[in-house]
């Protein structure tokens, strides 16, 4: 199966907690860093995840949203440090790859965003994705 959502990341689960409906399930990346996924729990115990499941992270491009500076006071916990990689830029939108340990993420934000946060390759910044943005999916 193909898929359209361009940020596809391997990584293994560390742990499942579960809830009524719910589960969390945080992910260890390929590149080392944690990420939370907020899943069904009907999709998780679907997938059989369980701590030792390999899995791919799957984020849509337009989930992701940078910051530039320091990230205080925000209830979302995927915080994946990276530096720009390239930008390219449309009429309204543009596409920002971040490079991160282990890969590559990409963000669709605004041009405007683009301009107003200098993004230029080689600019650090940190991808914030919350945790109910996130697919998970098993081989």
């Amino acid at each position: 199966m193909s898929l359209s959502i361009r940020n596809q990341i391997p990584g293994t689960v560390i742990s499942v907690s579960t809830g009524a409906v719910m589960a969390t399930v945080k992910v260890r990346l390929d590149g080392g860093q944690d990420i939370t996924a907020a899943i069904t729990l009907e999709a998780a115990e679907a997938l059989g995840l369980a701590a030792g499941s390999a899995v791919h992270t799957l984020i849509k491009s337009t989930e992701v949203a940078l910051a530039t500076g320091a990230v205080e006071g925000l209830s979302i916990r995927n915080r994946i440090p990276g530096t720009v990689a390239g930008v390219s830029t449309g009429g309204a939108m543009a596409g920002v790859k971040v490079s991160i340990a282990g890969g590559e993420l990409t963000a669709a934000i605004t041009k405007d965003a683009v301009n107003d946060l200098e993004l230029t390759a080689g600019s650090p910044v940190t991808a914030l994705i919350k945790s109910t943005e996130i697919s998970l999916a098993t081989a």
